[in-house]
């Protein structure tokens, strides 16, 4: 497969940095001197400098030859050129976008296959909010991934020292609790661990746990967790992703919205409806004082600036938020956010690439979504009637070894296995994998 990436931005380079690593051809367009030298030190791939929307530089890139193009620039506009290009001149066969204003985004006739032919378009702040909402509405959780349509979701659990079975091993945990939990990956640190039975766990451990959706009240019981629905929560920043926030969960929940903008309250008063606007600054210790910060469930901070989310999150919760969810851009920031004690990082630009991942289909995997600060992945796949997994147990299946599935789905019933469940041919199964056997995961697919 020949893929055009057009912009080298954090969201490019992280869609780079994958691709290349699969093996596929990747070419990479980029004006910014800068980014293609960070591309050039760190990827094996070809870089054209270059505007995303100028035709002689699509051309250099052999557009023509190329099966896919995704348009991640900074600029809506110049990654709508770039595909309608890819479009009108090159017969580029799918064109990915990211499109942040709403007026592009929801405006499904200029992206219609009659005229853009975007398909998918990703708005990162849409993205984002539906990833906080999925906390918001699993609150235990430090991210949720859903699959099929959110009947099975992974949940990442971070582990405090309040956790009775920190230092026991995932085998003893699973007979002295008589349940059966599976956990798919360890995030531990800079590490990721796809486990056996005789690792144990550790405080400060990231788990990745596959449920049915009507079992994660028993994991969150099983964890020593509270599954409580959120009742209370404050929103720092009312641009486009607290605005999806609040929208999102203003039926569900009391919602307070800290901003700065008086404009932008106004806006947020206008098409918000029973979520209460605050205008001021939210590492205000008095407002947050006065609102009763100590009765936040969830403190969410989604501001522009990354720096000033990470510092209202620690001052909330050392005011008495319960919880805390912060929005980092800089990739470098989401480890130290963690050391200082954030329950919940989430970077707008991993999750725009993440999504795009999904789109990008080799053979029978269906989905692939990148975990534990992209060191690990999450692979939906289908087994084919030729493939190798058809008809073997789990315990014969020759995985990898740095892979496990952690679901089966098999027309409506969904499956957490054991060693001794069968694959059949048209299951779809979940696996949790390194990044290193997603090669042999394929293979043995095929």
């Amino acid at each position: 497969m020949r893929v055009i990436i057009v912009g080298a931005g954090e969201v490019g380079y992280q869609l780079a940095k994958f691709l290349a690593h699969e093996e596929l051809e990747v070419i990479v367009i980029e004006k910014d001197k800068s980014k293609i030298r960070r591309i050039g030190e760190e990827l094996d791939i070809a870089v054209i400098e270059g505007e995303g929307g100028d035709p002689s530089a699509l051309k250099e890139a052999e557009a023509d030859k190329a099966d896919m193009l995704l348009a991640v620039t900074n600029s809506d506009e110049t990654n709508m050129i770039a595909c309608l290009l890819a479009k009108a001149m090159f017969k580029i066969p799918r064109k990915v976008a990211r499109i942040r204003n709403p007026d592009y985004f929801f405006n499904k006739a200029i992206l219609s296959k009659e005229n853009l032919d975007i398909e998918p378009a990703i708005n990162p702040e849409l993205e984002v909010a539906k990833a906080v909402t999925r906390l918001l509405e699993i609150p235990f959780a430090t991210e949720v991934i859903d699959f099929e349509e959110g009947s099975i979701k992974v949940i990442g659990v971070k582990l405090t020292r309040d956790v009775p079975f920190i230092g026991k091993s995932l085998k003893s945990l699973g007979a002295s609790m008589r349940k059966h939990l599976l956990v798919g990956i360890i995030q531990r640190g800079e590490k990721a661990i796809i486990p056996t039975g005789d690792d144990v766990v550790a405080e400060g451990d990231i788990l990745y746990v596959p449920l049915r959706r009507e079992r994660v009240a028993d994991a969150a019981e099983t964890l020593s967790l509270s599954a409580k629905p959120v009742r209370k929560v404050m929103i720092l920043g009312g641009g486009r992703t607290g605005y999806y926030i609040a929208s999102a969960m203003e039926h569900k929940a009391d919602i307070k919205i800290i901003e700065k903008n008086a404009d932008r309250c106004s806006y947020l008063s206008q098409y918000l409806g029973k979520s209460l606007i605050l205008h001021g600054d939210g590492t205000d210790q008095q407002l947050l004082a006065e609102e009763n910060i100590g009765d936040i469930e969830v403190f969410v901070a989604v501001t522009n600036n990354e720096e000033l989310n990470i510092m209202a999150s620690i001052l909330a919760k050392k005011l008495g938020a319960k919880k805390s969810i912060a929005i980092v851009n800089k990739t470098d920031y989401i480890p130290l956010a963690h050391s200082l004690g954030l329950q919940a990082v989430l970077s707008p630009r991993l999750i725009t690439a993440s999504t795009i991942l999904r789109y990008i289909r080799r053979g029978e995997i269906l989905s692939l979504t990148a975990v534990a600060e992209d060191r690990a992945e999450i692979i939906e796949a289908r087994v084919g009637p030729r493939s190798n997994l058809a008809g073997r147990l789990i315990k014969d299946a020759r995985l990898p070894r740095s892979s496990l599935i952690g679901t089966i789905v098999r027309g409506d019933e969904i499956i957490i296995p054991s060693g001794t469940s069968q694959i059949i041919a048209g299951d779809k199964l979940i696996f949790f994998t390194l990044r290193e056997s997603l090669k042999e995961i394929e293979h043995l697919l095929v």
